[in-house]
C-alpha cells in the first residue's frame, strides 16, 4: 500500500513540474495548478485509506460515547 502511494505522490509532482514548466510564462498559473495538484492528492489519498480512517473515527466516537456514558452513570 505505501508503495502505491509513493507511486501515485511520485505521479502527481511530475505531473505538476510539467504543468509549471509549460504555464511558466502565466503569472498565477502555476500556483492555481499546484493547488489543483494538492487537492488531487488528497482526494486521491482519502479515497486509498478511506476504510483506516472510518475504522479510526468510528473508533474515537466509540470511546467518546462509552466515557459520556460512565460519567452519567449510564
Amino acid at each position: 500500500m505505501t508503495e502505491l502511494v509513493a507511486k501515485i505522490v511520485t505521479f502527481f509532482y511530475l505531473l505538476e513540474q510539467k504543468l509549471k514548466a509549460k504555464a511558466s510564462e502565466e503569472v498565477g498559473a502555476v500556483d492555481i495548478v499546484a493547488i489543483v495538484v494538492v487537492i488531487g492528492v488528497a482526494v486521491l489519498l482519502a479515497i486509498i485509506f478511506k476504510d483506516a480512517l472510518s475504522g479510526l473515527i468510528e473508533s474515537l466516537f466509540g470511546t467518546i460515547t462509552d466515557k459520556a456514558q460512565d460519567l452519567v452513570g449510564g
